[in-house]
């Protein structure tokens, strides 16, 4: 036996197209004659072909009252448009009134009400797209055109004639086919009894509408003029049809009926007679007295294979009992056909809401007095004990919710259905403000005490879920089922939801099953043995008590402890306590177990998902194949259906496991088998029960949308609402469909069937081995961390950390990338540590280590350290990079690439923090010299550009010196002078270290530069103190060792790294000249710090010259500074150079020889450049007393004004005595 389980999906009453379809010639006809609403589906019929574009696609439909809404759906790919809702407008939708047929290239809907019938005329799918191989996510639905069609054609729309005259009632029963020639057939139960047909012409061709009536006598008549083909007969009550069904045979269409008179008939519609008539009480026992009361619920179904041929499931209502009887219709000579029975199968006493006949299968939907929902299945032909098979639907939620003191009274659960209207966390804010206001609102007090606060918030809450309950309850009204004979998947239709029937799980099927049905050991398929299968049962049994003596606190409480990670066997323990009334009636229950551990052994090993291999498979498979494997069960229904299959078996095995786990606490005290119970299969229970509660948990998480741009476009099409949709989704999915087409045995798997309960089961087994966290495949954590889940993934985490000894390094790791990006960098380092133990033991780690792009370390924890710290670094976190780094030292002791590594990832950090004698320790360690010089040179420009030259220069430098002496060198003759002060860094550092000469060679080097590069006077300035700093120098030095090497020009103030083969323009460099070195004394020194002083000097008094005097010679500058008028300067210049004074004389005349013959404003201009001269520092000497009294004397003699000048000039100066200034004097 095999039992199924119906998993919730999506609401039923989805939005989409709504056209209203009205007649202006009908109205509401008196009575008020209402019909129960009703539901079908429709299968492609190629929905069952892999490579076909409607595979794992169908139709469903539901009624009410005078609406019909369809809606098309896909197990492969989202379908966009896919919903329509018709209105027809005075009219209501007929029983078994609505039809959907294909053909090559349409799908047509037929629908009949109780004045009309109409017809939908669509393009098939495999005419709406040029290629069979779907590579999309989302596709339109047929339905996406439905607003363009005028439904109210009369070519596809017609009005139903009254056969008599004054009908006031309607047809009260209907179907609907399409004949092979492409004609629509309507066939109606008349009121007044007999079968009405309305017939469409094809779609595509003209013709009139037709109508025919099936009596015991039949007259044809056609919409425009009746024309009466026979003779009225006349018709009984008896003759009412209360379920019609129509099956084409050949080139016949056969209509058969059930009527109140408990009659089943066949019409042959091209005959337009009655081939059979057979009385259905004659199939029942004990039918006396039936044939007194009409039928009311008859139901009729066909169904068809090419082994049974045509078969006939007639359901017959019968108060107190209801009888389903299989019949057989056989051809016989003479189109005579009779009926052969098959079987008789009795239901049970609820009501019947609808059937569904297969080759070998009735499946049935009832309710009971309570408004449940009941489906049972059962074979009629190989079932002699007339045993039905249970469908497990799930219970409606518990009418209250236990909530405890430390709980909020606002509990949120998602349920089963899918939300598309609303984001779960925009439903819950809108519920909390609803909620709120109302208890606002009815409150008259002002101050309440918070436990006052806490009782209104529980009973407003209380009131909310009571609504939500009844409305639940409303919407889970069971409307009818369908069938697929092409993927054998059965769906339930709700007046709010549609629900999927999956295969249930041997285990799941023994703890869901009820006592009557355990009644042998052929219930067991999970045992080969007998004694152990007949063990299990009474085990079962056992587990069944346990499970009834839980209370709903008490469950409360267990799962409170799963939650708080506390040891699930004491929960137990604590349980156990409290069911202390019922243990008598369990402990006689264990006596009729012979051998209680082997029993629980087979349950556990049943239960446990652990596995030693990966999912996944790969093989040689087309690219077509490929293609529609990518897309198999890809849909946001397959999706829910995939994933809320493995909630109800977590729900199922948690209960399973909880009540196991308190037997087994049971059997302690008993005290049987105390060593196995307590070293093996109680500590195993507890692990699977933690395991399922996890499953359980994971399943309900939601999922935030917190993910970069690109990636949310990508999952708006995807739209997974939890977690684990997400992971079933962009991971597991293709891995599972891999693992299950690797697997089969057939040689083109592209021709496979897709067997919905096969694949549904192997589909949600494999899912679960994947979330199971026992197992060695780590994709489920990953997803959540590729996807930014971080608060669902430390939940993960902290639920499993107890108890699960798998991947632990790899949880650890994924629990240390979720305090990285929750800001909590510490727990983050505590955790990558943790993880860095089980490196090399664990798949995860390893292939994180192995996808390393760098130079790969000499062991994997190297390389794993490698990508922490890169982690680390891009959230920015320099301070534990480098207390991770300096653990990774001590595990690289051997390896010295590696020491090189993290010692200058040390230094990198160290020193962008700002830890300028840390980054320097780090750099004194690396072992790489060509590292080590790297580290030297970023800390040299780093340091110069934050100024913070006074560590650069005292650091010690030990075995560096050279090399950083060579860096400052390079770096100070290739960057800008004014820019930076390198040449003084390097100054310095050399007087730190009191090597004076080389601090002099570095300051002349910099006049040097800067009076061939800065021709400013700042330019200059700087070059005075550049050649004063350098004599300064010069002078500490003893003597004889008082010189330097004059720095040359070229080759030394060539850029770092220049080829030494080409030149700037990329031409071969000459070989290069060997030049003679030229030392330079302190004379040497002081002669070019006086020009220098000259050039500032020309400078301060005359701007534009300043850019020709920095490489102007002492003779030129003599001849420059003449020409200024700087004649005491010029004549120290010659002096120092040993220059003759002839050319500084006669400036002197010419100055006053042009001011004898310029006016007044210009001889007044000439006391500038006298005072310039610096007279005020020489006029203690006689020669200049006397200058100054002739001065005195001869001031308003303007004629001999140049005499006087002359005469003061070179008195002051002494350049020559006062006798051959006489003498000169005279001369002139």
């Amino acid at each position: 036996i095999r039992c199924f389980v119906a998993v919730l999906l999506v609401r039923n009453d989805i939005s989409g197209h709504e056209k209203q379809i009205r007649h202006l010639s009908l109205s509401a006809l008196p009575g008020g004659v209402k019909f129960p609403d009703s539901a079908g589906g429709f299968h492609y019929a190629e929905s069952g072909k892999l490579l076909s574009i409607t595979s794992n696609r169908f139709i469903h439909w539901s009624t009410s009252g005078d609406t019909v809404q369809l809606l098309e759906q896909s197990l492969d790919t989202n379908l966009l448009n896919n919903a329509v809702k018709l209105k027809f407008t005075h009219c209501t939708v007929l029983p078994g009134g609505v039809s959907i047929q294909e053909t090559l290239n349409n799908v047509i809907v037929l629908i009949a009400t109780n004045q009309s019938v109409h017809r939908i005329v669509l393009l098939h799918p495999t005419r709406m797209y040029r290629s069979e191989l779907v590579t999309e996510f989302q596709m339109q639905s047929i339905f996406a055109d439905m607003g363009k069609l005028s439904l109210q054609d009369p070519t596809h729309s017609a009005i139903i004639p009254m056969t008599t005259v004054g009908q006031t009632a309607g047809p009260s029963a209907a179907t609907a086919w399409l004949s092979h020639r492409g004609e629509a057939h309507y066939a109606l139960a008349l009121p007044a009894g007999g079968i009405m047909v309305v017939t469409f012409p094809p779609h595509n061709t003209q013709g009139s509408v037709t109508a025919v009536e099936l009596k015991r006598s039949s007259m044809m008549q056609r919409l425009a003029g009746w024309m009466p083909s026979a003779i009225r007969g006349e018709q009984s009550p008896g003759d009412l049809a209360l379920s019609l069904a129509v099956r084409e045979l050949e080139d016949d269409s056969f209509i058969f009926a059930i009527c109140q008179d408990h009659k089943l008939r066949m019409w042959s519609f091209r005959d337009q007679t009655c081939l059979l008539e057979a009385d259905m009480l004659e199939y029942m026992p004990a039918c006396k007295g039936v044939k007194r009361v009409a039928g009311q619920g008859h139901r009729l179904r066909l169904a068809f294979s090419s082994t049974t041929g045509l078969c006939l499931a007639v359901y017959m209502a019968v108060p107190q009992r209801g009888q389903f009887t299989v019949l057989q219709l056989v051809a016989t000579d003479s189109n005579r056909y009779s009926l052969d029975h098959i079987s008789s199968l009795f239901s049970t006493q609820e009501t019947l809401v609808d059937f569904a006949l297969t080759s070998t299968d009735i499946w049935g939907l009832w309710v009971d007095d309570s408004n449940s929902t009941i489906i049972k299945y059962i074979n009629f032909e190989h079932n002699t004990a007339g045993q039905w098979n249970q469908v497990f639907v799930q219970p409606p939620p518990e009418e209250e919710v236990h909530i405890g003191v430390d709980q909020d009274p606002r509990i949120y659960r998602r349920g089963s259905e899918r939300i598309v209207d609303l984001p779960w966390e925009t439903l819950k804010k809108e519920v909390t403000v609803a909620v709120e206001n109302e208890l606002q609102s009815s409150v008259t007090e002002f101050e309440f005490s918070q436990e006052e606060y806490r009782q209104l918030q529980v009973e407003f809450w209380s009131k909310f879920y009571a609504c939500c309950l009844q409305y639940q309850e409303a919407q889970a009204m069971p409307l009818g089922l369908t069938i697929s004979p092409h993927t054998a998947m059965v769906c339930l239709f709700k007046r709010g939801f549609v629900s999927f029937l999956l295969p249930c799980f041997a285990v799941d099927h023994l703890y869901l099953s009820y006592d009557e049905y355990l009644f042998s050991e052929e219930e067991t398929p999970i045992a080969e043995d007998p004694e152990v299968g007949r063990d299990i049962l009474q085990l079962v049994q056992c587990l069944r008590l346990v499970s009834d003596a839980v209370s709903g606190e008490m469950a409360y409480e267990m799962e409170k402890a799963l939650e708080h990670l506390q040891s699930p066997e004491r929960a137990a323990e604590l349980v156990l306590e409290n069911i202390d009334n019922m243990i008598e009636d369990i402990q006689n229950k264990l006596q009729d177990i012979r051998n209680p551990t082997a029993a629980m052994i087979v349950l556990l090993r049943e239960m446990d998902l652990e596995t030693d291999s990966e999912t996944g498979g790969d093989g040689p498979i087309s690219l077509n194949v490929r293609i529609s494997l990518s897309q198999l069960y890809g849909s946001s229904t397959a999706v829910t259906v995939v994933c809320q299959a493995v909630c109800h078996m977590a729900m199922t095995r948690a209960l399973f496991c909880r009540d196991l786990l308190i037997l087994q606490k049971l059997y302690l005290r008993l005290g049987d088998n105390l060593l196995q119970l307590q070293q093996d299969l109680i500590p195993r229970s507890s692990h699977l029960l933690s395991s399922y509660y996890l499953l359980k948990h994971i399943i309900s998480v939601t999922f935030l949308k917190r993910l970069i741009k690109f990636l949310l476009l990508f999952l708006s099409v995807l739209s997974p609402q939890t977690v684990v949709e997400l992971f079933y989704q962009t991971v597991a999915r293709k891995a599972i469909i891999s693992q299950i087409y690797s697997q089969q045995q057939s040689p083109s798997p592209g021709n496979a069937l897709l067997h919905w309960p096969h694949m549904a089961s192997n589909v949600v087994n494999l899912l679960a081995q994947l979330l199971w966290p026992s197992n060695p495949g780590f994709q489920f954590p990953e997803c959540l961390m590729a996807n930014c889940q971080y608060t669902q993934l430390q939940e993960y985490v902290r639920l499993i950390g107890p108890w699960c000894q798998v991947n632990v390094g790899s949880c650890r790791f994924m629990l240390g990338q979720c305090y990285l990006a929750n800001g909590e960098g510490q727990k983050a380092l505590q955790c990558f540590q943790e993880a860095a133990t089980e490196v090399e033991k664990e798949e995860f780690l390893m292939r994180l280590t192995g996808a390393e792009e760098e130079e790969a370390a000499s062991t994997p924890r190297l390389q794993y350290y490698n990508k922490v710290l890169r982690l680390l670094e891009d959230v920015g976190l320099p301070e534990l990079v480098i207390q991770l780094a300096t653990l990774a030292i001590t595990e690289a002791i051997n390896d010295v690439r590696s020491q090189a590594a993290l010692w200058t990832r040390i230094f990198k950090h160290h020193l962008d923090l700002g830890h300028n004698s840390q980054a320097y320790e780090a750099l004194t360690q690396i072992p790489d010299s060509s590292r080590q010089l790297d580290c030297l040179r970023q800390l040299v420009v780093v340091l110069c550009e934050r100024s913070q030259l006074q560590d650069l220069v005292q650091f010690s430098y030990v075995n560096l010196h050279d090399e950083v002496v060579s860096i400052i060198e390079s770096r100070a003759r290739a960057v800008d002078l004014l820019a930076h002060n390198y040449y003084e860094l390097l100054y310095a550092f050399h007087i730190n270290r009191h090597n004076y000469r080389k601090a002099g060679t570095v300051m002349f080097e910099y006049g040097m530069r800067l009076g061939r590069e800065v021709r400013t006077r700042l330019g200059l300035q700087k070059q005075v103190n550049c050649y004063l700093a350098a004599l300064n120098c010069l002078r500490l030095i003893r003597p004889e060792y008082a010189w330097i090497v004059q720095p040359t020009s070229g080759a030394m103030y060539e850029r770092p790294g220049a080829s030494p083969k080409r030149n700037y323009d990329g031409e071969f460099a000459a070989d290069p000249v060997k030049r003679q070195v030229d030392i330079l004394e302190l004379k040497d020194l002081e002669k070019e710090y006086i020009l220098a002083r000259s050039r500032l000097t020309l400078a301060q008094h005359h701007q534009p010259s300043a850019a020709i005097a920095g490489s102007a010679s002492a003779v030129e500058m003599v001849a420059l500074l003449v020409q200024t008028g700087l004649f005491d300067c010029a004549l120290s210049l010659c002096q120092t150079f040993k220059l003759p004074l002839m050319s500084v004389f006669e400036g002197l005349a010419f100055k006053c020889i042009k001011l004898q013959y310029s006016g007044e404003e210009v001889q007044n201009e000439a006391w500038n450049w006298l005072a310039a001269n610096q007279l005020s520092t020489v006029v203690n000497t006689k020669e200049s007393r006397l200058a100054f009294q002739i001065t005195a004397l001869r001031t308003s003699q303007r004629c001999h004004y140049y005499l006087v000048c002359r005469f003061i000039f070179v008195c002051i100066k002494g350049f020559c005595d006062y006798r051959d200034f006489k003498t000169y004097f005279r001369r002139l």
